[in-house]
């Protein structure tokens, strides 16, 4: 399970207890983040994916179930399209893929306007330094339905993950490697299909955009769309994430 932006695996901590008891999870803090070392490079969407192969292979496990949400959407993407052989299923939810087709409405005003101020080198880490809580809380409070926000702890817990400028300059590099990883998709979807049954989970602001940009590439989709929820899915509205994801990896 691949968590986003400002997340750690703690993004995952209301459904982890339920899939737990039908399968091994390993929700991991991806590079740079949470509890991983604060890495100086290699946050493309390939490496990203290199990442979790030496995950499985450290845990001698053959093969999994991938799900990814919001920024862990593009490398969970690249593991499946091109080791098939490792990826049973993935599961993409309120993330947009590179620059695939499909996705024109979600961005017909241009990018959020963090995209930019996250991917000038050096510029964001410095400006946030000491505001790391109001900052965390702008995007926890609009990625709940309700606007008011995340559980507290949960809450406390990303607010100490991305605290510090180095914590800080990690979570951004993957937006100053995302015109990398949207070349690695770009390449890679032009030589080769996306094989393995997928699930596409949309809520209110990405929506059906990760269903339109899989459509034509994919040759088993699924879309679902959880329309109460915000954008922070399993801690908005886990019991109807469950309720989606239960079916669909055991079919």
């Amino acid at each position: 399970m691949m968590h986003g932006f400002p997340h750690t695996w703690e993004v995952w901590s209301a459904v982890i207890p339920q899939l737990a008891e039908r399968h091994r999870v390993i929700a991991p803090d991806l590079r740079g983040l949470g509890a991983s070392a604060r890495a100086a490079d290699g946050y493309d969407a390939r490496n990203l994916a290199r990442d979790m192969i030496g995950l499985l292979d450290a845990l001698d496990e053959r093969g999994a179930a991938v799900v990814g949400l919001d920024a862990g959407g593009p490398p969970a993407f690249l593991l499946a399209l091109e080791h098939p052989e490792l990826v049973d299923r993935l599961v993409l939810i309120e993330s947009t893929i590179g620059r695939l087709p499909g996705a024109e409405g979600f961005f017909r005003s241009g990018p959020p306007w963090w995209f930019g101020f996250h991917a000038v080198p050096g510029l964001a880490e410095t400006v946030l330094a000491g505001n790391e809580a109001p900052y965390i809380d702008f995007f926890l409070r609009n990625g709940s339905a309700s606007g008011t926000g995340i559980d507290p702890a949960v809450r406390d817990a990303f607010v100490r993950a991305y605290s510090g400028p180095d914590a800080l300059r990690c979570a951004f590099e993957y937006y100053r490697a995302a015109s990398t990883s949207a070349d690695q998709i770009d390449e890679a979807t032009a030589r080769q299909r996306l094989t393995v049954p997928t699930l596409a989970v949309g809520a209110q602001v990405v929506g059906e955009a990760t269903a339109r940009q899989l459509r034509p590439i994919a040759d088993d989709l699924t879309s679902r769309t959880i329309a109460s929820s915000g954008h922070i899915v399993p801690l908005d509205a886990p019991a109807e994430l469950l309720a989606v994801l239960h079916p669909f990896l055991e079919a």
